[in-house]
């Protein structure tokens, strides 16, 4: 029944759970679509879906609710994604960047010459450091018409820099405006219709667009002291549409998810997709749970280095989290301005790894080159000792034998040296001899400072303590 202000009473909620890929067996499927249910009810959310992604594939899916017909929801119903909009603009501008299109570094005035603050970089704004204002100098932009690009930036001005460019971490709805339109002129074609053609459609993702259409989910507001909801509005941004203007079904947010875990499609390079999950910047102080990378909100939990996206426009609240080396996502969307738990994607996470944790692959020897075989072994940073090992396809790994220390994965160059992946040694050389390794200047030898390998400083040999 609707009253004079606009508000509908809540009919009772419709169950709904499918499970269209069968990985999921009965109890782990009965123990998702019960935390679902927990959220929706007692957090008073008119729809809400949620999926679990496994190798690619869509393993589970839970609706709770009602549609505005009374109908449950269906993993092809269409939510609003918010703010995960913004790591698909990403994904163009890092192709952008494969391209040679544009630089990380290239400052945002070189290709914007009008943008205030030119001198920010291109992956600032990726990683929301480089100081801009969170909101754009508009009227509440998510709930009005927006502007185009040329009126956004004309209203634009050196106060919208609110902080030093690369100083912190500073979420910035208008510096995803800015990356928009400045595809969107690298490619000489809207930035919708750019992620369209380059991501959307290789990925199969055919139920995303940039305005409701059937079949879709109605943003609401729930009013806080009664069961009655509110009609959010809803409209074009404008410019700031690349902030937060998308909409998707259940189906294909799981296909992207499965694109953040690794199955990329050719839409971008294994090596750039790590490039963006990597942590660029951090949000909570001292030891990192949650951060940014490029266009990736990023968080640990439970042993988990998750990367993807949250989401919220009036109406609406979703979330995307995948896991690379777990090959596993999960997501949800909900047709509601606020209330669904923060940790509901992490418990589906908590509940799989209970019922149906993942089997380590089965070990299995592989061929190896002899002439590095001899490599393998004890070596020594001065007194320390280290352990070189060989992994498949002529990597390294060189880790101390006890305790922390440096340790890295080192990848073959075709020049015979091997190039750091990770920790201190990311990106430098590591050469190999066979009575040393050399690592960007540091020495390693078979015993610790051999007087005869080229040790740097020189060793005389070993002397007994004075007594």
């Amino acid at each position: 029944m609707d009253d004079a202000l606009g508000l509908t009473a809540h009919p009772p909620a419709d169950d709904h759970t499918d499970s269209p890929q069968g990985r999921v067996g009965p109890a782990a499927a009965r123990a998702l679509l019960r935390r679902l249910a927990e959220d929706q009810s007692g957090n008073r959310v008119p729809s809400i879906v949620a999926g679990i992604v496994r190798d690619g594939r869509l393993a589970w899916f839970g609706a709770r609710g009602h549609l505005d017909d009374g109908t449950a929801p269906t993993p092809d119903t269409r939510y609003r994604l918010g703010s995960i909009t913004k790591s698909l603009v990403a994904v163009l501008v890092m192709r952008l960047r494969d391209e040679g299109r544009l630089d990380l570094l290239d400052p945002v005035g070189k290709h914007l010459p009008e943008a205030p603050a030119g001198d920010v970089t291109v992956a600032q704004l990726l990683s929301h450091t480089g100081g801009l204002s969170a909101e754009p100098p508009t009227a509440w932009w998510e709930r009005t018409p927006g502007l185009p690009a040329d009126g956004l930036l004309a209203r634009l001005s050196p106060d919208d820099l609110k902080h030093r460019p690369g100083r912190r971490f500073h979420y910035s709805n208008v510096g995803y405006a800015l990356l928009g339109e400045l595809a969107a002129r690298l490619r000489g074609a809207p930035w919708l219709d750019a992620v369209r053609e380059e991501i959307l459609q290789p990925l199969g993702m055919r139920s995303v667009i940039d305005r409701p259409a059937p079949p879709h989910a109605t943003g609401y507001a729930v009013h806080p002291y009664a069961d009655v909801l509110l009609r959010e509005p809803e409209h074009d941004a404008g410019a700031m549409a690349p902030a937060g203007q998308l909409w998707a079904s259940a189906a294909d947010l799981g296909r992207w998810a499965a694109f953040v875990a690794g199955d990329t499609g050719g839409v971008l390079s294994a090596g750039t997709l790590a490039e963006m999950r990597e942590p660029a910047t951090i949000d909570d102080g001292d030891a990192w749970t949650s951060g940014y990378g490029l266009g990736m909100q990023l968080t640990r939990h439970a042993g988990r280095r998750l990367a993807g996206h949250t989401g919220s426009m009036p109406g609406f609240l979703a979330t995307v989290w995948a896991d690379p080396a777990d090959r596993v996502g999960v997501l949800f969307l909900a047709n509601v301005t606020s209330g669904v738990s923060r940790s509901l994607p992490l418990d589906l996470l908590d509940i799989l790894a209970e019922h149906e944790p993942r089997l380590p692959e089965p070990w299995r020897p592989s061929p190896v080159d002899p002439g590095l075989l001899a490599l393998t072994g004890v070596w020594h940073w001065g007194p320390t000792p280290y352990v070189l090992r060989l992994l498949p396809d002529r990597m390294l790994s060189l880790a101390p034998m006890n305790g922390p220390g440096r340790a890295s994965r080192f990848a073959p160059r075709d020049d015979g040296t091997w190039v750091g992946l990770e920790g201190y040694y990311a990106g430098e050389t590591l050469r190999a001899a066979p009575d040393h390794l050399d690592i960007n200047t540091f020495v390693f030898t078979r015993t610790p400072y051999d007087p005869q390998a080229p040790v740097p400083g020189g060793v005389a040999g070993w002397e007994h303590a004075a007594e």
